[in-house]
Parts: structure tokens; sequence; C-alpha cells
């Protein structure tokens, strides 16, 4: 599953902060046993791994992988996946996951604004959720695109700015939440433009999960959510991007 992008009843661990949130792991397996968190989990792993692409004998970093749900994800339909994150309890969840899963991922600490990385080291390069806690998220995503080989995918998942779920962790962030306070929800537009100006070629914007945050609700209209996520991206508390680096597909 992908990480707890949506999780609305505590907040989630910030990646790449400099100070660390005090929630830990355990707040996203509270979150995965709601019936909001199942469906809306469901409905983003979906998307990401989608845009992803096939997986088979490709390199991929998540960066900013939290407890390493994506990154299991990717690995089990064959990926050569890393995983960096700023959080060792995070990093040691994500190791554990992996292990009970039988999963081989390699996950070590590193911030997405200095990838401990060469250029054109992978084919696919994915980051969810992450962006909104960058101060320098332009230089975050050219840091993404340096690292993607000739032909490689860009994979951006995003909280949508204008949702009820962005106005909600506003509203935390002017209570004084230490998660929210200093979160920057994008637009479907302002991401595009960060992939080009990091000289990518967007091939896809998607959105995901258009209804409120109750259960209920979100299980009666999971069926068509996808359907809404091809139309338009407006309204969407999840926005995904999918871009590609000039060159050769997955060239070696």
């Amino acid at each position: 599953m992908v990480k707890a992008a949506n999780r609305i009843d505590a907040d989630p661990p910030a990646n790449d902060t400099d100070s660390l949130t005090p929630i830990g792991p355990g707040a996203y397996a509270l979150w995965r046993a709601t019936t909001l968190g199942v469906v809306t989990e469901a409905l983003e792993q979906r998307l990401i791994l989608n845009l992803m692409g096939g997986f088979s004998g490709c390199r991929v970093l998540d960066a900013g992988c939290g407890d390493g749900a994506l990154a299991c994800a990717a690995a089990s339909q064959g990926a050569e996946v890393t995983g960096i994150d700023v959080d060792p309890a995070m990093l040691a969840a994500a190791r554990s996951r992996a292990a009970k899963a039988g999963i081989r991922a390699t996950f070590s600490e590193g911030r997405i604004e200095h990838l401990p990385f060469p250029a054109a080291s992978f084919d696919v390069v994915v980051a969810v959720t992450v962006l909104c806690f960058v101060a320098d998220a332009a230089g975050a995503v050219r840091e993404m695109a340096r690292v993607l080989r000739p032909g490689g995918r860009l994979v951006i998942g995003e909280l949508g700015r204008w949702s009820l779920w962005a106005a909600i962790r506003r509203m935390r962030g002017w209570l004084g939440s230490p998660t929210w306070s200093s979160a920057r929800f994008r637009t479907a537009k302002e991401l595009r433009a960060s992939a080009e100006q990091a000289g990518l070629s967007v091939t896809e914007m998607r959105g995901a999960v258009y209804y409120p945050p109750i259960g209920v609700i979100a299980s009666a209209l999971a069926t068509a959510d996808p359907w809404l996520g091809r139309l338009t991206s407006f309204g969407a508390a999840f926005i995904a991007l999918g871009a590609t680096a000039a060159g050769s597909n997955r060239e070696k």
C-alpha cells in the first residue's frame, strides 16, 4: 500500500522536515485498520503503481519511503528497490516489513533534496506526499530528475490543494499542528510546472480520493473514483503525476 497520504485522524510523519514528528509507524497501522484508510490507500496504491509502469528488472527509488509499504509492493512485482527516508524509526519499520514478507529491498537514511546517488542511477523514481514538506520542492524534483536514467520515469503523488482534506490540514496547521503548520499543498498545474522545469516531459496527470474523509462515503464512492480521476484532478485529495526523462526508455 501507498504511504498514508490522506490519513485524517492523526498527523502523518513529515518525511523530509528538519524536525521529525513524534508520530511513528504505529500511526500508519491505525490508519490502515479503518475503513477510510483501507479504501483510500487501495485507490492511491493502484494509481501510483499504474503510473510507475512495469517493474521486472527495474531499479526503483522510493524517495521518502516511510514504513516501506510502497517500496515492498514494487519489490514484490520484480523491481530492485531502494528506499530512503530521514526518519530512523520509519526505516526500521520498512526493513521489518520487507523481512517479514521475504522481500529484498534496500533502505537507508537520506534526504530528497540531496539524494546520495550518482546521476542516471534509477529507471523509476517515486515520491509520495513528500514535496509538501520540503522547503525547496523545485530543487527536490531536479534531484529526482538527476538520478533518473535516460527515458526513466518520475512519479509524484501529492495532497491536492483544492480539497476538503487539504482544508482540514490547513486548519490543523493554523491550530498549531507541527506537521501541517509549514506544509504546502499544490495544484496539478504547479506539479506539472516543477517537472517541466526539471527537464521532464509530463505524460499523465491523475486525481484520486474525491470523497470527504468519512469511511462509509468512501466505500460508496470508491468504484467511481478512478473514473473521476481520468476526467479531472480538480477537487481530488490526491494528485499523481507521471513524467519521463529525455532519452531511450530504460536505457542501460
